[in-house]
């Protein structure tokens, strides 16, 4: 418990000045073309890092838990030098054809705001890359159930971009957001680097790294087509009023991070747990701790979605009600954050769910359901945004959401491992 409440105050922080970094940009520019542009520019390096690096998480941990400090090691060291290769030649031919696949994901953008795009989206190309090696040396950390380092280091690293961004935005706009962004992730790297050890020569032809591509491959190949969900909403919210996308991005940014307090706090830990335990054969002790952890991970989300509905409003003013955010864009985002409560909920729980897959080298399950429910749910969240715009979107996402986590916790009781 002692160890949740830290790594639950730790990712808080972190997450909180991570959002003081975006809330400074939205406020100091106002929701309009330049931050549409600056968050349309991150879809595809998250996308990209949702289905490699995301990925590679969730199988690293468990593999590398409960191993040998010196096998560890030189594993660690061989899947960074994979990772950090692969990301360098994809950041690099995705920045040389920017011209020619940016426009597409943001159509409604006349050419100036898609100019901007490109510009933006080819400088955190190079932050992608970055954030790639950092998921490598968090797993490491992860491995030996050393959490603490591993959540204080993007604090310090935040820290560092968020002073120099009330500095810089001022004097040089939206480019020095996208610019300092890529340096806080370069210096998280920095941070990072003692848990990789003495640096040896990689092995590409360990058991781990055969292992890990076998557990990964479907993760690839489902995540390459459920994780576009981002782009799909940039496509149609590139459509919508001016500053429309900057407000429903907001509201996911503000659940993503208090579902990724939850995650650090609670589903992240249990991971290492849950790959020993399964690795002992121990089935009484393995449901008990996932039954556990997923009844915390929901009531703890009700309660904040309850908060939500009587002090949402206030709140939001109180914490994006300046500069140039209007009265009527707080009610708006207030409004998108009701909608999309289902996303909250179900993203959270179905944390824990999904990693109780990944512990069990199951990433085979998860992928394919995920799939499934997302092939239904893109025509959905068409139809749903063509008829009712932005409100229909939200509410299309939180059934989603909502779906996938009935049909894990529903897949995962009929294992054999509870």
């Amino acid at each position: 418990m002692k160890q949740a409440v830290q790594l639950g105050a730790l990712s808080a922080v972190n997450i909180g000045i991570s959002f003081l970094f975006q809330w400074y940009v939205l406020i100091q520019l106002g929701p309009g073309v330049e931050t549409d542009a600056l968050f349309a520019g991150m879809t595809i390096p998250q996308l990209v890092l949702a289905v490699i690096s995301g990925s590679l998480m969730h199988v690293l941990v468990p593999l590398l838990a409960g191993e040998s400090e010196e096998r560890l090691r030189h594993d660690a060291w061989g899947f960074f030098t994979l990772v950090g290769g692969l990301f360098g030649v994809l950041a690099a031919l995705l920045y040389a054809a920017a011209p020619w696949w940016v426009p597409l994901t943001v159509p409604g953008f006349d050419e100036a705001g898609q100019m901007l795009t490109i510009e933006l989206t080819r400088i955190q190309l190079i932050g992608m890359v970055f954030t790639a090696v950092n998921g490598v040396q968090w797993a490491a950390y992860h491995a030996r159930q050393r959490f603490l380092w591993a959540e204080f280091t993007p604090i310090l690293s935040s820290i560092f971009a968020l002073l120099l961004l009330i500095w810089a935005l001022p004097r040089f706009g939206v480019i020095a957001a996208a610019w300092i962004g890529v340096l806080r992730m370069g210096v998280q790297t920095l941070l990072l680097a003692p848990g990789m050890g003495i640096p040896v020569h990689p092995d590409l032809k360990s058991a781990a790294i055969q292992q890990a591509w076998q557990r990964i491959k479907p993760l690839l190949l489902g995540t390459a087509y459920y994780k576009t969900d981002p782009l799909i909403d940039r496509f149609l919210l590139s459509t919508a009023s001016s500053g429309s996308l900057s407000l429903y991005y907001l509201a996911q940014q503000i659940y993503s991070a208090a579902g990724q307090v939850l995650n650090k706090a609670i589903a992240v830990p249990l991971v290492p747990v849950l790959s020993m335990l399964h690795k002992a054969g121990d089935k009484t002790g393995f449901g008990r701790a996932y039954h556990r952890k997923l009844l915390q991970v929901g009531a703890i989300s009700l309660a904040g979605l309850l908060i939500l509905g009587l002090l949402g409003q206030a709140l939001l003013t109180f914490l994006v009600g300046h500069g140039n955010v209007s009265a009527s864009n707080v009610t708006e985002l207030w409004w998108i954050m009701i909608w999309l409560g289902g996303m909250f909920f179900g993203g959270a729980a179905g944390q824990v769910a999904s990693t109780s897959f990944y512990a069990c080298g199951d990433t085979a399950t998860p992928t394919r359901m995920s799939m499934l429910t997302y092939t239904a749910y893109i025509p959905g969240k068409v139809i749903a945004f063509y008829y009712w715009g932005v409100v229909g979107l939200a509410i299309a996402t939180s059934i989603y959401y909502m779906a996938n986590l009935s049909l894990q916790i529903y897949l995962l009781e009929k294992k054999s491992v509870l």
